[in-house]
């Protein structure tokens, strides 16, 4: 699907334009697009304008809400299929997403891209093919794309994220010029793909599974066998875990998953928020 150009709106973006104009401001300067870029809006009584377009004020917009216009109207973006899914602002301006209200990506206290940065940084993509297994939001092909990736395959199994990227400013468009082919986005569920993709073929893998209780499968030593199958002799693998079950349980993710990984044939060490691994 192609991106959408239009602006985006919060409820502190709407009030701040508003608080402009009854002060009796003519012009506000802000982001209209989740602080990926900052422009001059011009506000009149019925409408402001923004890029050369005329767009209508909005009825009072709810808090923890992206808005963007469909039609005359100022909509949620927001779907419910078989879940709710929303893209939710962060005071960082990169977004988040929720699925029926778990939240998917770290934004309290850093921002979902630099997090998913200093993430990236410990596969070292500069000139690499680049497996990324649950591409999200896209912030590990981002920050990819960034370092200089050679080549980045990343797969999205919910048509519904696949369509929140196509309204993030944040998340890398496939089809982009500046891009250069160097991102193949795949709807698919990577748990099944996987076995399609050749031995030793990718230099780096990029995993960030959603939580064991919704798919155990990619925590499974099958996937596991799989991912190092893929990986050539000496590449490196990032797989986020989360402390789930720390507190109430006692249950350690994070050296359960090493354990597995280590079954498979790399060598682990605990870092960031996950477990590192290298291809023996």
């Amino acid at each position: 699907m192609p991106h959408a150009t239009g602006p985006l709106l919060t409820c502190d973006t709407a009030e701040a334009m508003r608080a402009a104009f009854r002060a009796g401001a003519r012009e506000w300067t802000g982001s209209l697009d989740l602080g990926h870029s900052v422009d001059s809006v011009t506000l009149a009584e019925d409408h402001w304008s923004w890029r050369g377009h005329a767009y209508p004020w909005p009825e009072p917009l709810k808090d923890r809400t992206v808005y963007v216009l469909d039609g005359d109207a100022w909509t949620a973006i927001s779907r419910y299929g078989r879940s709710l899914i929303k893209l939710v602002p962060t005071h960082w301006g990169p977004p988040t997403f929720e699925i029926d209200g778990i939240k998917m990506l770290v934004s309290a206290r850093i921002s979902p891209i630099e997090d998913a940065r200093q993430k990236v940084a410990l596969v070292a993509p500069r000139g690499k093919t680049v497996l990324d297994t649950c591409g999200g939001l896209g912030y590990f092909a981002a920050c990819c794309l960034e370092s200089g990736v050679a080549q980045i395959r990343s797969f999205e199994k919910n048509e519904d994220v696949l369509w929140l990227r196509t309204l993030n400013p944040w998340s890398p468009d496939p089809d982009a010029a500046e891009i250069g082919g160097r991102l193949q986005l795949t709807h698919a569920d990577i748990s099944q793909a996987i076995v399609d993709i050749a031995d030793a073929s990718v230099d780096a893998v990029l995993h960030d599974p959603p939580r064991f209780g919704i798919a155990g499968e990619l925590y499974s030593q099958v996937f596991y066998d799989h991912l190092t199958r893929v990986l050539r002799r000496g590449g490196r693998l990032f797989h986020y875990t989360g402390a789930p079950n720390r507190l109430t349980s006692g249950r350690d993710v994070p050296r359960e998953v090493a354990r597995r990984l280590e079954k498979a044939g790399l060598k682990t060490e605990l870092a960031l928020d996950g477990v590192l691994a290298v291809k023996r």
